[in-house]
Order: structure tokens, then sequence, then C-alpha cells
């Protein structure tokens, strides 16, 4: 069996390495809630880490702390996300684009926030770049605290316990061992799936609005505020 420790560190790998459990859920926390940092390895960084808990390198804690610890990282970075989308407010919608912020990443998460109300929170928790924007725009929506809070905890405790159990379990496979590099980048490019889907569609309706005068880019947080639960 190739030793994972002697092969080549892929990022998600060198952190865990590096920084063990506590390394994994400050990145954890910052791609939930820091908007420059949506390009953080979370789905490849959980299922290494359920990975190595299962060959008993690099982290030697048990697989159910490395899960609740995940979830804990993971509601508290949307708790920020959430507070800081409440501070700004539309003014996200009028800042230029940087180099760590894409204007179109925040009007996509606010479309389908939109489109899927509160259960935006716990599928964005499977589509990078909208696990970052969605607890934000959720904030700038105003959305009630309470179904903010219910559907955080929901969506992170799918999202730890799944892909952390996915690397587990596969993980005591002879074949996924000896071939992490391609597995994980594989789960890299799947988990892109979703949000390339997301910006076909919205593309498309965005090409439709336009026709009708009603650009996507037109929406505000008084739309997102009036849309959203507040009970």
């Amino acid at each position: 069996m190739q030793n994972l420790a002697s092969s080549p560190l892929l990022d998600a790998e060198a952190l865990i390495s590096g920084f063990g459990l506590l390394g994994i859920m400050a990145t954890v926390f910052a791609e939930s809630g820091l908007i420059v940092c949506f390009f953080l390895p979370g789905d490849s960084l959980l299922f290494t880490a359920g990975l190595l808990v299962a060959n008993d390198q690099f982290l030697n804690q048990p697989l159910w702390l490395v899960m609740l610890a995940i979830a804990v990282a993971a509601v508290l970075g949307d708790q920020v996300g959430y507070a800081f989308g409440r501070k700004v407010g539309g003014a996200l919608f009028r800042r230029p684009n940087s180099r760590f912020f894409k204007q179109e990443n925040a009007e996509r998460a606010q479309q389908f926030m939109l489109k899927h109300g509160p259960k935006a929170l716990v599928m964005a928790r499977f589509i990078p770049v909208f696990r970052t924007f969605i607890p934000i725009t959720a904030g700038i929506g105003r959305m009630a605290y309470r179904t903010f809070f219910l559907f955080n905890v929901i969506g992170a405790v799918l999202w730890s316990v799944t892909l952390t159990l996915v690397g587990y379990y596969l993980g005591q496979i002879a074949f996924v061992r000896d071939n992490i590099e391609a597995i994980v980048i594989g789960i890299v490019l799947v988990s892109g799936i979703p949000i390339i889907i997301e910006g076909i569609k919205m593309r498309r309706q965005a090409r439709s609005a336009q026709a009708a005068d009603q650009a996507p880019s037109t929406a505000s947080a008084a739309t997102l505020e009036k849309e959203l639960p507040r009970i």
C-alpha cells in the first residue's frame, strides 16, 4: 500500500498533516463565513479527513469527534456570514469586482436563494462558492434568525457527516488508498458540477430577463427581504 504520508501532498492533505483537526475547523469556518475564502477546499478536505482517519494517518482522533468538530465549525462560519450579510445589506451587490470578489457570484447566490428559500442553506453546503455566499445572502435578505439557524445546522451536519463518512469508508478500499491523488481531484471536479449547472441555468434566465428588460442584476436586498421567511 502506498503510504499517504510519503505521497505528493495535496493542499487538503498538507493542511491536515500540518495543523490537524484545528486546521480543518479553521478552514471550514473560513470557507463558510468569510467572503474572501470561497476558494478553500471544503469538499476535498472533508473527504481527505475521513480517509486519513480510516488509515490512522495524521489525525489521531475518533471519527465522531472529527465530524462533530467540522459541523460546529461550519455552523459558526455560517453565523458569521449571516451577521456580515445583515450588516452590509444591499451594498454587497454594488461592490466592484476584485481579485477575491466577483459580482456574479453574489448575484447567482441571490437567485439561488430566491428560488429555493431556506432549503438553499442545505443545498448550498454541497456546492462550492455558494457555500460561502448563501449565508451572507440570507443575512442580506434578513431571513428570520430561527429559520436560518435551523437550516444552517441541518446543512452543516449533513455535509460534515456525508463527505467525511464517504472518505472514511472508501479509505478502507485498497484502490482508493493507492490512488488518493486521483480520487481527491475527482471529488473536486464532481463538486464543481452543481455550480456549473446552476450557472448555465442562470445565464439562460439572464438572457430571457434582459430581453424583457428584467436582468437579474436589478434584484436588490429589498427583493430578498420580501421573499425570505421572517417568522
